[in-house]
This record gives C-alpha cells, structure tokens and sequence, in this order.
C-alpha cells in the first residue's frame, strides 16, 4: 500500500531529518511512528502526502510513486489530522466535515448525509451535533469532528499526526478505544504519529521505532517488548525482563467472560506468572482464568500489551531521559 525506498529527507542547512527509510506499510495497516523529539517521525508522515518533499529515494502508494499524482487527487485521497484541530469557526460541524467533499462538488444531499452518517458513526447525534459552531464543543468532540472530517470522502489512507496529545487523559483513553473501533470497522491504512509509547502499544498493528532520523526497529507491540534490537528499544520500549520474573495481579488484566464459553479454551491460573501467560497466549489467541476450580474471566494478547503499556509507563519515560 505505502511503499518507502531508500527515502531521506536533508535541508539545504544540512540537516538530515530522515536518513533512507526503507519500510512498507499493508493495506488495512494501523502504523505507528515513535521516537524521541526531532527523529524524523513527523517527516516521515508528511513524505508521503507531499506536505514535505523528500530528497532521495522513492514512496510508492498502490505501486505508484507518490510524485508522479496529481497533488490535489493525492491529497483528497488521504486523509489528514493534526494534533490542532484547526476546525473552522465560522461553519458548523456539518460544513466543517463537508469541506473536502464541496471541493470536489458533492451534491448537497450527498454531503448532508455523509455528514450526519459520519457524526453517528461516533455517537454524536445528528440532531444534536450537525448545526453547533466548534467552539460550542469540548475538545474531544471537536477532535472527533477533525477526525471525521479527514473520513469525508472516504480516502484509502488516513494520516494523523499526535491527534490527542493536546487532550486531557480521560478524552484521549476514549478516543483511543472510538479511533480501534473506528478503524476496525472501515478497514483504513492508518499512519499515526505519537511520542506516547502507551498509545502506540495499544493502537498498533505494527510500529516503526525512528531515532536521529533512522528506523531503529519495526515490530508488533509484542515484538518491540520482547525482542529488542538494541539497548535504545529496550529503553524506549520498556523492555520485558523484569517483568518475566514478576508475580502479578491478573485481575488488572482480565476480561469478563461472555455468556458463552467455550469449553475446549485452554485455561491457566489466577496466580501464573506474566511469562507464563505470554508463553500460553503464543499457542492460542484467548485463555480462560481459573482460580480454584473455577472459571473466572478470560485474557487475550492485546489485553496483556494495554496492561504493559499501563503499568510501565511512567518508568520507560524516567529511564529515557
């Protein structure tokens, strides 16, 4: 789908803000970029839509080099969101979603539909939401509305550069879970940019890791936390050892079971060890919980990198710096 060959980015002071990039990102991807302040993650996010031009190598999209579109037809097919949400004042929700689509000559109806169809999408009504001015909502609305604008005319990419950095902790935890439930639901190729290594484990397919404009490493969220590639990853990340040997409180981590369980899922204990749960949950996708004798609750994959992420936060951020 979006395709980096040998790509780089240097300014005429000499700065080289990305240094040959080479990664390829899948249809129907969510991808992360991370790194420290200044490492080339934005730059990279702005190649591919030609907001910042690069100087060596290539971005193919759908096998066709990105320089080779028309500008204006690149863009409208990728859709943009930044961490200001830049809504406009002046237009209403409705209008401020309909931007793009009036650009490209939408009937009006079509724009009002796919305007209040996209508003539902992300439970704000219609009725309630359609006609308001962007200061009459919160900031977390007003970013549901800026993401839902770059959804307008439906385009195959969706670029989002720190789109909830500016959100208070409790309004971007639930845009977090809106933007899984979203994605999962329209299939898009998502590129997103963060400096949060916790909303990068729990958004991600995979994530490319960038330092000093190099890719250091790309991984699932499992594969940066378990296998490293070098001492800066495993500092970043969080690394896994000392949580291997850790008895922790699985109950931080279970789901509740559903009124269905299936009776051939393999089990473990409520007192296991982490290690013992990774190791289990690597022959299976879910495992019920049992504590004596009983069925509990039940744990995935993705439940044990939130709680990773969670729990270490603080101190991946301490040992970094």
């Amino acid at each position: 789908m979006i395709k980096f060959e040998n790509v780089s980015k240097k300014y005429p002071d000499g700065t080289i803000a990305v240094n040959n990039l080479n990664i390829e990102i899948k249809q129907g991807e969510f991808f992360v970029f991370i790194g420290p302040s200044g490492s080339g993650k934005t730059t990279s996010l702005k190649m591919i839509n030609q907001l910042i031009r690069h100087t060596d190598g290539h971005i193919f999209i759908n096998g066709q080099k990105n320089t080779d579109y028309d500008l204006y037809p690149l863009r409208w097919n990728i859709g943009y969101v930044l961490q200001q949400i830049a809504l406009f004042p002046h237009m209403t929700i409705e209008e401020n979603i309909s931007v793009v689509p009036e650009l490209k000559k939408w009937p009006k109806e079509k724009m009002h539909k796919r305007a209040h169809e996209l508003l539902e999408m992300v439970g704000l009504d219609p009725k309630s939401y359609a006609l308001r001015k962007p200061h009459q909502l919160s900031g977390g609305e007003q970013q549901r509305v800026g993401v839902l604008r770059a959804l307008a005319i439906d385009p195959d990419i969706i670029l989002m550069d720190e789109p909830f950095s500016a959100l208070d902790p409790i309004s971007r935890e639930k845009l977090q879970d809106d933007l899984i439930a979203l994605m999962q639901n329209l299939n898009k190729t998502t590129v997103f940019v963060t400096h949060d290594m916790q909303e990068a484990l729990k958004l991600a397919d995979r994530i490319g890791i960038i330092n000093e404009g190099k890719l250091v490493q790309v991984g699932t969220p499992d594969e940066l936390i378990h296998e490293p590639v070098n001492e800066f990853v495993k500092k970043f990340v969080g690394g896994s050892d000392e949580f291997a040997v850790q008895n922790i409180n699985i109950a931080d981590m279970m789901m509740p079971l559903p009124k269905v369980v299936d009776k051939s899922m393999k089990s473990i204990s409520a007192s296991a060890t982490l290690d013992n749960i990774l190791v289990s949950l690597a022959e299976t996708e879910q495992l019920t919980i049992e504590e004596d004798g009983k069925t509990i609750g039940m744990i995935n994959h993705k439940a044990v990198i939130q709680y990773l992420a969670t729990k270490s936060e603080q101190e991946r951020w301490q040992r970094y710096e």
